[in-house]
């Protein structure tokens, strides 16, 4: 079971410089100039990778499992994924959750943010499955604003008064988030959590994707695949401390290091297309030209494309994610692209779990949902001309009310 056990925190990451040796009059080739012979070419030293230290978050064993897992078959209906489960191992017994109140139930989620076009998607997704749901009475949902400390006093009041029949709890950060969730569970009230880890095993279930380290590993392995040895690389990560995203640049890491690319930078965009684009523009003055661009979100990957058109260059090898607009670009730019996903669709999963525990059903203690990859060969079938560019391809909502209306479609 993959529990995110390490503490949390930012992971810091060091950037190595290059030493250069300054010539002296004892070097052969100095002497061998002297007296009029040829010098002997000596090697120079290929530039130093800047990947710096790997997280505190990083776990060979789990690692290894999600990079397994991406081959593994799933569990469950094959034109539902979002019902579907990767080796589900341990199932919860939850008959004394079972409740059959007259009025319906009160489901409550904290979610840590709705922030950016990933988040707000899915929000779209768990209301309209919530709604879809006659056992659902209401649907109480509140809004962190990436803050910690309202995301623990939201769920101190979830979990006082009796209001809630059930707390779903997508967190905002691993390890300060942590004891809020054990505080929750100690409460006669079930506890799901999803997206992102905390540091404890005690919610009755864990959603999630296969995870960080499979998505790092499959925009970090095109770009190993494609980009010749040396090859100029840059990172660009969201932000830090969040499990899921430092375990994506942990599963790159290693891929880059092992290949002998030369990852130039690694910086942080705060998912703002404005400055992502400066900072792709300012790496493309500094170095003449980039033979990459990996990125842990792709939120912004039209901005990253934009600056190299900006620049006047051709697009390298780049990656990005399952957002409408990105794909539509690749496809109608043809660039060469991958796109990792961290599958939207488990948003609509944590309703239909919390459906199941309330109706005393058994669920795995991890949910593990698949993680598909769009590349060159199965582009088409994510493309959504008649939805909005944000958008996400795998937002798994498509049989639902109200589609496409509800997403902004035509």
């Amino acid at each position: 079971m993959i529990w995110r056990r390490l503490a949390g925190g930012v992971a810091m990451l060091a950037c190595c410089g290059t030493i250069a040796a300054c010539g002296s009059s004892d070097d052969p080739a100095d002497e061998g100039a002297k007296s009029g012979e040829t010098p002997v070419a000596t090697e120079t030293a290929a530039p130093e990778s800047k990947t710096g230290e790997q997280s505190e978050f990083f776990v060979q064993a789990d690692y290894d499992k999600q990079l397994a897992q991406r081959s593994a078959t799933p569990e469950g209906p094959a034109d539902k994924p979002w019902e579907q489960m990767i080796e589900p191992g341990e199932m919860v017994d939850t008959s004394e959750f079972k409740s059959d109140k007259a009025d319906g139930w009160n489901v409550c989620f904290s979610n840590a943010a709705n922030d950016n076009p990933w988040r707000q998607n899915g929000g779209i997704t768990m209301k309209a499955e919530a709604d879809n749901t006659p056992e659902i009475g209401k649907f109480t949902v509140v809004d962190a604003e990436a803050k910690d400390d309202k995301q623990i006093s939201d769920i101190e009041s979830m979990t006082s008064g009796g209001k809630c029949d059930i707390i779903i709890i997508a967190p905002n950060t691993t390890a300060t988030l942590t004891p809020a969730v054990e505080k929750a569970c100690e409460s006669d009230i079930p506890v799901i959590v999803f997206d992102r880890g905390v540091t404890t095993d005690c919610p009755v279930t864990f959603i999630h994707p296969i995870g960080g380290y499979a998505f790092g590993a499959d925009a970090a392995e095109f770009l190993r695949d494609n980009v010749k040895e040396g090859g100029k690389i840059l990172a660009l990560r969201i932000l830090p401390g969040v499990d899921v995203l430092e375990t994506r640049w942990s599963g790159a890491k290693g891929i880059f290091d092992e290949a002998g690319l030369n990852v130039v930078g690694v910086e942080f965009t705060d998912g703002d297309p404005a400055k992502t684009k400066s900072i792709v523009s300012d790496y493309l003055q500094k170095e003449g030209s980039l033979d990459g661009v990996w990125m842990d979100a792709g939120a912004t990957a039209v901005a990253m494309v934009e600056a190299f058109e900006d620049a006047g260059q051709e697009v390298p090898f780049v990656t990005g994610e399952d957002q409408n607009d990105f794909l539509t670009k690749w496809k109608e730019d043809g660039l060469k692209a991958v796109a990792p996903t961290y599958s939207n669709f488990q948003w609509r999963t944590a309703i239909i779990a919390a459906t199941k525990i309330l109706k005393g059903e058994e669920v795995p203690k991890e949910w593990i949902l698949p993680q598909p990859k769009i590349t060159a060969e199965n582009l088409d079938q994510y493309v959504k001309p008649d939805m909005p560019p944000l958008y996400y391809a795998l937002c798994g909502c498509e049989d639902l009310p109200g589609f496409p209306e509800k997403w902004g479609g035509k």
